[in-house]
């Protein structure tokens, strides 16, 4: 891949940071990682995941503010065409249960595969391939699908080269 978009974040990209190993107090810098790259063009999210974020005030905070410049519209064609394809074939998979089926096509998974699909980019994402999966369809099984490669958030940031380092506080003498 060139230069321009490279990567579409999920939802669990930003709630497990924010929630968890990269919590706005503790790693700062990871945000602002994602908002810079954000603002080059390597790295987006959708308008649809931007919808679910309602995870702490933080997180609020943050999509209206300093990260709102990162999602981008699913409403394209090329998009719209990849989504009722994608949701075509979880359709018509036996093995997930119909409520499973039904909630894949009301959330953000699906678009997020759409428009890596459509528009040929790497789709981060903390989820794992089940593909025994009954009752939730996970993105990595519909990618294999579609041949669209999916990486987590630390695979995502070594190959940005990012990296986030620590410094010793001045002592105080």
């Amino acid at each position: 891949m060139g230069g321009g978009l490279q990567y579409i974040l999920d939802a669990n990209t930003f709630i497990e940071a924010s929630n968890r190993y990269y919590a706005y107090d503790v790693a700062p810098g990871f945000w602002r990682s994602i908002e810079y790259h954000g603002a080059q063009g390597t790295l987006a999210s959708l308008d649809r995941v931007r919808d679910e974020l309602r995870e702490g005030e933080d997180m609020v905070q943050w999509k209206k503010g300093s990260g709102k410049h990162l999602f981008l519209s699913s409403n394209e064609p090329d998009v719209i065409s990849a989504y009722r394809e994608v949701v075509r074939w979880v359709h018509g998979q036996d093995r997930f249960r119909p409520e499973a089926k039904a909630a894949f096509a009301d959330i953000a998974d699906a678009w997020l595969i759409a428009y890596a699909k459509a528009k040929g980019v790497f789709l981060v994402t903390h989820e794992e391939p089940a593909p025994q999966a009954k009752k939730k369809v996970k993105i990595p099984d519909v990618c294999r699908a579609f041949g669209v490669i999916w990486k987590n958030t630390f695979a995502m940031l070594r190959e940005l080269g990012v990296s986030y380092g620590w410094e010793q506080p001045p002592s105080a003498e």
